[in-house]
């Protein structure tokens, strides 16, 4: 087995334990440090341009600094989910890095000198980011960086479960904020019509965007025509996925 291979499998077998949303991710991050070569890990959901919440780590430390993202408003995260790209600082101390100020000052004051930030997307769009801390500086390896985009790519698994849990909520419970909180999210109505599915059908979270996907494609549609239809009661997605839908309006067209 070639080292990507190794990576991906170590990095999976964290996923695939007890306990999924914040466990998994918490998991995740842990095998990242095994991994990875790096000393910390913290992953974070991110929209509208601010941490809404860290959703795993490492260590507290590596919390902490995710954490202070948010309370300064900068730092790599936030870059690389705006940039929907890699954000690589092999020193923070270095004078040309001017980036984040606040961050940098915090970061080193804590013994972190090294961070790299990976964006973490679902359908296409990044909506979270996974951080990567040295306590020495220096460039990830090109090994080192296939594998952090790996764990980044596996990241979406516990980001996705922790969506469907705030999904729920707003479908079940009308006072929820969860609707509030994750419409804060540029073109939300995807995942807001697969929180419908998720009370509708009894799915787990990704079950749900891959049968809205499926019926979408299936008919020659966008992902949000069709979750609009859902959202506005024109639709019905079926219990089994084989089953014919039900529309209230023809075949489900606006």
């Amino acid at each position: 087995m070639d080292s990507r291979a190794a990576m991906r499998t170590g990095l999976t077998a964290a996923l695939s334990g007890t306990g999924h949303g914040r466990e998994a991710a918490d998991r995740l991050c842990g095998a990242c440090v095994n991994l990875l070569n790096v000393d910390g890990a913290a992953l974070s959901m991110i929209y509208d341009g601010a941490i809404s919440r860290s959703l795993g780590s490492s260590s507290s430390i590596s919390r902490e600094l995710d954490e202070l993202q948010f309370t300064l408003g900068e730092g790599p995260c936030l870059d690389a989910v705006s940039s929907a790209a890699p954000v690589l600082i092999a020193d923070l101390n270095d004078p040309a890095m001017q980036r984040w100020p606040g961050f940098a000052r915090a970061a080193t004051q804590r013994g972190v000198l090294a961070v790299f930030a990976l964006p973490v997307a679902v359908a296409s769009l990044p909506i979270g980011a996974l951080d990567l801390y040295r306590t020495r500086t220096g460039d990830l390896a090109d090994s080192v960086l296939e594998g952090g985009l790996i764990a980044a790519e596996l990241a979406a698994m516990p980001l996705l479960d922790l969506m469907g849990l705030d999904l729920s909520a707003a479908v079940s419970d009308e006072g929820s904020d969860a609707w509030q909180q994750l419409g804060s999210l540029t073109r939300l109505e995807v995942y807001q019509a697969a929180g419908i599915l998720i009370a509708q059908l009894g799915v787990s979270a990704s079950e749900a965007l891959v049968r809205l996907r499926a019926y979408a494609f299936s008919h020659n549609r966008t992902a949000s025509e069709v979750a609009l239809d859902i959202i506005e009661h024109r639709l019905r997605l079926p219990d089994d996925a084989t089953d014919d839908p039900i529309s209230t309006e023809g075949d489900g067209h606006r």
